[in-house]
């Protein structure tokens, strides 16, 4: 049996753009739409030491750690997409009122969502070259963490619209092939 010397070769000699890329959210699908930036967060492996007569050896441990997921947005004109970040964000820490926490807690018709209601997946869609689907990292139960502020300015001479960066914490995500179901 004649094995290629060329088999292990990168068959797709097409790069990775940093702007072919879409963002859902599940629970706000008009933050999703403005989604200009967005980025797979950091995986690290904790480590363990071995000790031994001569040199400490470090080997693999057991808990992988999550960076952040930060998504930076457009913020529209009537600020709805921001005001949902927000009024996810105050209803989990600090709601005002009663009704606040109701608002987040139950759906339209009045009917008390579960708990994980106050979480929402969310799918990083990475497009190719041709601005197909490509690979999908999906994050699992995802809630916010962090809105940033939006400063207003007279003194600005040309108009920049208005982004605002929020920050999310999450379970876990996972990176799957175009179809959504296989597991790269």
């Amino acid at each position: 049996m004649t094995v290629s010397p060329f088999r292990n070769q990168i068959q797709n000699r097409n790069f990775l753009s940093p702007t072919g890329f879409q963002f859902s959210l599940s629970k706000e699908p008009k933050v999703s739409f403005f989604c200009t930036s967005a980025r797979i967060p950091e995986l690290s492996l904790q480590t363990s030491t071995q000790a031994t007569y001569l040199k400490d050896i470090d080997v693999p441990g057991e808990k992988l750690t999550y960076g952040d997921l930060t998504l930076k947005f457009l913020v529209d004109e009537n600020m709805t997409n921001y005001m949902a970040i927000h009024n996810w964000l105050t209803g989990l820490g600090f709601s005002e009122t009663t009704q606040d926490f109701a608002n987040l807690t139950t759906n339209e018709q009045g009917i008390k969502n579960q708990l994980n209601e106050q979480f929402s997946d969310g799918s990083l869609t990475i497009l190719s070259s041709n601005y197909r689907s490509n690979t999908i990292v999906r994050f699992k139960d995802m809630f916010p963490v962090s809105l940033s502020s939006l400063e207003f300015d007279t003194s600005a001479t040309d108009i920049e619209y208005f982004t605002a960066d929020a920050t999310f914490k999450y379970t876990i995500y996972n990176i799957y092939d175009s179809d959504g179901r296989t597991r790269l």
